[in-house]
């Protein structure tokens, strides 16, 4: 038997200390829409049909009882890693942007199917990367 088959990602996690200062880089910097907000956690939109869910890492690691089931607890050790998709039309002008925010550009990678990677940390150690189409062999223009 197959599996039935996966659409998508339709959420990510990453985990912070501070939800007015991952706001500020989630929300005022990156200009994410927070569409979600509570104690744990914070959910910011995305793109179509995709979530970036922000929770403090010191209330994840239980798991949670709600009156429509048990939510799984969950945590990392360390620095996690995730990337954001645009456009190849706008890597110079992200590029430009994060200087001009005065946040570092850790890396810059020329990926061997034509795409380009900026990688750039938040205020808690995660590695963020901004990709263009080019990086995998699904994601291309």
């Amino acid at each position: 038997m197959d599996a039935p088959g996966i659409n998508g990602i339709v959420e990510t996690a990453v985990y912070v200390d501070n939800f007015a200062e991952s706001h500020q880089f989630y929300g005022d910097l990156l200009g994410l829409n927070r569409v979600v907000e509570g104690e744990r956690m914070h959910g910011y939109d995305a793109g179509p049909n995709q979530m970036l869910l922000v929770f403090r890492r010191d209330v994840c690691g239980d798991d949670v009882d709600s009156p429509f089931g048990m939510v799984p607890g969950h945590s990392t050790s360390g620095p996690s890693h995730f990337a954001f998709a645009i456009s190849r039309s706008s890597l110079i002008e992200w590029r430009e942007y994060l200087e001009d925010k005065k946040i570092p550009i850790s890396s810059e990678v020329r990926w061997p199917q034509g795409g380009v990677s900026l990688f750039f940390h938040d205020p808690f150690g995660n590695v963020v990367e901004l990709a263009t189409p080019g990086l995998w062999p699904n994601y291309q223009d």
